[in-house]
């Protein structure tokens, strides 16, 4: 065999080598950046301070928004918010859809059948809204007979219901019954104290005003589905650090003008 001939016979045997090794090796993709977790929220926005859409950024805001992101902050999750009409939020939540819902949710024994609450976050109450030129409806006592707004799936719309021959009218949102109230559809709303105290402050009290005392203590609460208690203790655990924090304090004070209650 000539020398030409080994030669050649050696080359054609490292191509093949370099070949087949580069057939065993696969290209490293880069390395795809981790998947921030996400805490989906429900809350019918049109409960304003609790939860509303700003006019002008078109984002949802208030109190109960600024509240869920801070606990998000603190569980270190980013939150997504999802726009539910109020009577949707329970099934939305049992059916998997959203992780959380907060929307000013009075906890109450029929609720808590359904869905796990967080320790209360917000005490309220109901009220009634009037015409500012009704000078005869002054309590609830007065409402007997009366055509009432309220909004559907709401304590407000349970405790109208009991009031003697009144003729409750179901709203979707605050603001459509407030509307009505203001076209002379009915004589009264009856809804929390600070939704309706937002209304009365951004109308300037010129069409409407807030008669009677509040009606029944009322504790709001964030609900989880009831099989996920470990969500709910997280919750409740980051609830209780921005209290200690002061981070509730600031965002209680932000909308609500005044130190929450002890």
């Amino acid at each position: 065999m000539s020398k030409k001939v080994i030669a050649l016979s050696v080359l054609i045997l490292f191509v093949l080598v370099i070949g087949l090794t580069g057939c065993g090796q696969q290209t490293a993709k880069p390395a795809e950046p981790a998947k921030a977790k996400v805490l989906k929220a429900g809350a019918d926005a049109a409960f304003a301070p609790f939860e509303f859409q700003d006019e002008k950024t078109k984002e949802y805001t208030g109190f109960d928004i600024d509240l869920i992101k801070a606990i998000g902050k603190q569980m270190g999750v980013e939150v997504e918010v999802q726009n539910i009409n109020f009577d949707g939020l329970i099934p939305a939540l049992e059916a998997g859809n959203i992780d959380v819902l907060i929307s000013g949710m009075t906890i109450t024994e029929e609720r808590t059948k359904k869905v796990n609450f967080s320790k209360p976050y917000y005490r309220s109450g109901l009220s009634m809204v009037v015409k500012s030129d009704n000078n005869t409806l002054k309590s609830f006592k007065d409402l007997e007979g009366k055509n009432i707004a309220v909004q559907i799936g709401t304590t407000g719309a349970n405790e109208a219901k009991k009031i003697k021959d009144a003729k409750v009218r179901e709203f979707n949102n605050a603001p459509e019954a407030f509307m009505e109230l203001k076209a002379g559809g009915v004589d009264a709303v009856v809804n929390d104290l600070p939704v309706n105290e937002y209304y009365i402050a951004k109308t300037g009290s010129k069409d409407a005003k807030i008669v009677g005392e509040p009606l029944n203590a009322e504790e709001y609460g964030i609900a989880t589905a009831k099989k996920n208690t470990e969500l709910a203790e997280k919750i409740n655990k980051a609830l209780e650090e921005l209290k200690k924090n002061g981070e509730y304090e600031k965002i209680y004070m932000k909308w609500f003008g005044k130190k929450p209650p002890q």
